[in-house]
């Protein structure tokens, strides 16, 4: 059960709309590497994770990333406030607005709808949380691509704040997988080599 707070979690702030800038940063709505895929990829895995600790972390970090889907939807919404049919047509997003008025599709910057092939779960805890520490690296290395993008130092501001919960993100990544190792190889559920290592010494004997 989530309680929701009728809040961002930090507040998104811009300059000025720039409706060309809000067309990359949708990347992070429905992109590959976007909010979207994260969360439910984590909400998802959390179903086979064997120790309760992973379990929270997926849950923690599952859910904080709808947060941040709140948020891009919010920060793409002022960058487009007050916008008109020309405007979209001249940062190149006319179909947009065509099909979307003023709304917002799970898409990436060129437009690819978003999809269930970027979620990743084999079932495997090892798999898995190897699979989400990319995710973090690939969402890390986007927000700093669209921190590059733009001049305006509030929006920059607001992605950097994004930027730095991934990074938070990564290193519990880091951690539970580490733990995780450590449990398997504990309950003798990961293969080390072991077995074959006696079975070779027997037969030399």
């Amino acid at each position: 059960m989530w309680i929701y707070e009728k809040k961002l979690e930090r507040p998104m702030c811009v300059s000025c709309p720039d409706v060309a800038f809000a067309k990359l940063v949708l990347t992070q709505y429905g992109g590959p590497n976007g909010e979207l895929s994260a969360s439910l990829q984590y909400i998802n895995q959390r179903y086979s994770m064997p120790t309760n600790k992973a379990r929270a972390v997926l849950t923690d970090i599952g859910t904080e990333e709808l947060a941040h889907q709140e948020m891009i939807a919010t920060l793409v919404y002022k960058l487009t406030e007050g916008a008109s049919p020309k405007d979209f047509e001249a940062a190149g997003w006319a179909g947009k607005w065509t099909q979307h008025g003023c709304g917002l599709f799970w898409q990436d910057a060129n437009g690819v709808p978003w999809s269930a092939k970027y979620i990743s779960c084999l079932g495997d805890p090892i798999a898995d949380l190897t699979a989400n520490l990319a995710a973090e690296q690939n969402a890390r290395a986007t927000y700093e691509h669209l921190i590059a993008q733009t001049c305006d130092p509030h929006v920059k501001d607001s992605l950097r704040f994004l930027w730095q919960r991934e990074v938070v993100h990564l290193q519990r990544f880091g951690e539970a997988l580490n733990d995780m190792e450590e449990w398997m190889c504990k309950c003798k559920r990961v293969w080390t080599g072991t077995e074959t290592e006696e079975a070779d010494l027997e037969n030399e004997e």
